[in-house]
């Protein structure tokens, strides 16, 4: 039986083109966060990472958060939620202060990041976070606080990611008809960059491709924050439909093809070895068609051909070259690709290492490689729950922070289920 849940439980939830995963965490004494349960449902209600289905997108919500419950033995009532679609734009917004050589208070930092969230232009996209990230003396970037020295002028840098409102609402909408309170709706790569990479990783410089069932999401860390972000309207399921279309397979025959034989490099024995291929049509008139290792990875290296040049094409638009900060990390579905590290190496010119999720303990191996990689940066990044200069407009506020109205009705029934 289910008992309530305790203080400082996180409960994270994203929700993606192909799943719809949930984790229960808690921090322990010496501040570590270990992993209660997990859960996972198929996603059949969303494209390329926008809900198209709500009524499908409940129901896997539910069913995911209520697997993660029961193995935690445990109830939750609010999430933070990660956003991966929508138009994700990320942005510095700068601002200064005169100090005239004063030694710099508390009240100064309040008033600077006052006027730094009046500064905020969103453009008419919902803004997502605001975060002070480093502030500036006299010109010197890089100062994490600056209380207590003089300065004759004092900066901060603001770090801010927006995206579209309508995709937005409705994951709040979804989330809140699946009788959970939203704490925060997250930018993935945000949170990505969390769990797969080091403190050092994103002050020196490194971009991180975040490869999802339905789009890549390309995100270049410097200074410690995310400074640029481009969305491909392409990812990994792209690779799948062009398999089952090639050779006349289902979509979950594609996928575990996929799986199980794909690989994104070839070698001399890939002519030798055979995959039968079921047909879709099962009235047993023919059999289905029997092609080699090789003619499946001529089709996947054909997609990622395509998908490795857009993702040249966006590191080249937010500057990311030179000889410093030009490592690459692949994280998400796609980056469980086998061979997928050396392909991208050689056609992006770049060290290139897959990124898995760090810092958890009790974390299962199911939800340790790179597909979880989200999930895990919302645990991190609830965690350490950063300063947000957020001016949200009243509706977005009840979207995003007011209780739901179906919290009442879900603890109803959680005694009905725990008494019968």
């Amino acid at each position: 039986m289910a008992k309530a849940g305790p203080e400082g439980l996180i409960t994270a939830l994203d929700i993606g083109s192909s799943k719809v995963s949930a984790m229960i965490a808690q921090k322990g004494d010496g501040g570590e966060l270990i992993v209660l349960g997990t859960g996972q449902r198929e996603s059949r209600g969303v494209k390329r990472g926008c809900i198209a289905d709500m009524g499908a997108t409940e129901v896997a919500v539910r069913e995911a958060v209520e697997q993660a419950e029961r193995i935690a033995q445990t109830n939750i009532e609010n999430v933070w939620v990660g956003f991966s679609a929508g138009g994700l734009v990320s942005d510095v917004a700068s601002i200064e202060f005169e100090m005239g050589g004063h030694r710099i208070e508390q009240s100064d930092i309040d008033a600077l990041l006052r006027a730094g969230r009046e500064s905020i232009d969103p453009a008419g996209r919902m803004v997502l976070h605001a975060q002070p990230a480093l502030y500036t003396l006299d010109g010197l970037t890089g100062v994490k606080d600056p209380r207590g020295l003089h300065a004759d002028r004092l900066g901060v840098h603001i770090h801010v990611v927006a995206a579209d409102g309508s995709p937005v609402r409705n994951v709040g909408l979804c989330v809140a008809k699946s009788h959970l309170e939203v704490k925060s709706i997250i930018a993935a790569p945000v949170a990505t960059g969390l769990a797969c990479l080091s403190a050092e990783e994103r002050e020196l410089g490194t971009a991180l491709v975040e490869m999802g069932a339905g789009i890549t999401n390309v995100s270049l860390f410097a200074g410690g924050m995310l400074v640029g972000l481009t969305t491909i309207q392409m990812g990994a399921a792209d690779i799948t439909d062009d398999i089952a279309s090639t050779f006349g397979a289902s979509r979950t025959q594609a996928e575990r093809i996929k799986c199980f034989h794909g690989c994104a490099n070839a070698t001399p024995r890939d002519n030798h070895e055979v995959i039968e291929i079921t047909p879709l049509s099962e009235d047993g008139a023919s059999e289905g068609p029997r092609i080699t290792k090789a003619q499946l990875i001529a089709v996947i290296r054909t997609r990622l051909e395509v998908l490795m040049g857009e993702i040249g094409k966006a590191l080249t638009a937010m500057k990311f070259d030179g000889n410093v900060g030009r490592q690459v990390v692949l994280t998400g579905g796609g980056a469980e690709l086998k061979g997928i590290a050396d392909y991208a190496q050689s056609s992006l010119g770049r060290s290139v290492r897959v990124g898995r999720p760090r810092g958890l303990a009790g974390l299962p191996d199911a939800h340790s490689g790179p597909a979880f990689a989200t999930l895990a940066g919302l645990i991190h990044h609830a965690a350490t729950n950063p300063i947000d200069l957020r001016a949200l407009a009243a509706d977005e506020r009840q979207l995003v922070h007011k209780p739901s109205p179906f919290s009442m009705v879900r603890r109803l029934i959680r005694t009905a289920r725990a008494n019968y």
